[in-house]
């Protein structure tokens, strides 16, 4: 048995408007059998390093996330709530609905292709820092460009990471960030960064892509048939790091 407040939850963001889903509400649009929120929840689920979910929705999408919870029989989700009108706005309502956790897992609901390894080695990397997320190096050459669209800069590609989900936050870290969230971020880390935090950047995947678009959502259906399920090798991997997290 794990020492008292050695325990992790996760917060799933949920909460967008899929504007640019061409009328398509891409949390419940399906993957394969299974609506895309439901491949994202089920791995979380079935991981026994996370102990508690709450899942932030758009208001009017409670009752069909809730029916999710009934239909799948998720044992983990200990709340589905209404997000803000911002990201940052939909953390913190997921954050008050945790109970006694230590650690915070926070991860895009429109990211169907996350897996077991990948919420692990997140829980990993941040036991130095208290403060990790994924991450993948950009393979284009990025520009930096006005609002005429003229070039300003290229930055070094070396140096530049594409940002994902999972991030893990020690909760009282996430929790003081938001207490003054301030203007609009779409990236959690940003606000811990800002209170002087090292947050470390651990290797994230190209598979690990964000349902933006009809072309996305196509791209993440395929990912998905010719892999293997996201759970499938869940189980020892995330029992080692619970231990290994609450003892720490």
């Amino acid at each position: 048995m794990r020492e008292p407040g050695g325990r992790i939850g996760a917060i799933i963001v949920a909460a967008g408007n899929s504007s640019r889903m061409g009328g398509i509400d891409k949390v419940f649009a399906p993957l394969g059998k299974d609506p895309l929120l439901a491949r994202v929840v089920t791995v979380f689920d079935k991981c026994p390093a996370i102990d508690e979910i709450v899942v932030v929705l758009a208001r009017k999408n409670l009752a069909q996330g809730r029916k999710l919870v009934e239909d799948y029989g998720w044992s983990k989700v200990v709340a589905v709530c209404a997000g803000g009108l911002r990201r940052q706005d939909s953390v913190k309502e997921g954050l008050r609905r945790l109970t006694d956790c230590e650690w915070v897992v926070v991860h895009d609901g429109a990211r169907p292709c996350v897996t077991a390894d990948l919420i692990e080695r997140g829980l990993v990397a941040a036991r130095g820092s208290g403060a990790a997320i994924a991450g993948v190096p950009v393979k284009d050459t990025i520009k930096v460009v006005s609002r005429r669209r003229i070039v300003q800069e290229t930055p070094a590609r070396q140096s530049l990471w594409a940002a994902q989900t999972p991030q893990v936050f020690r909760y009282d870290l996430i929790a003081e960030a938001y207490k003054e969230p301030g203007e609009d971020v779409t990236d959690d880390s940003v606000l811990v960064e800002r209170m002087g935090q090292r947050v470390e950047v651990y290797m994230g995947s190209y598979r690990n892509i964000k349902v933006t678009t009809p072309e996305d959502l196509a791209v993440a259906e395929v990912l998905l048939r010719n892999s293997d399920k996201p759970q499938s090798n869940s189980g020892a991997p995330c029992a080692s790091v619970s231990a290994t997290m609450s003892t720490g």
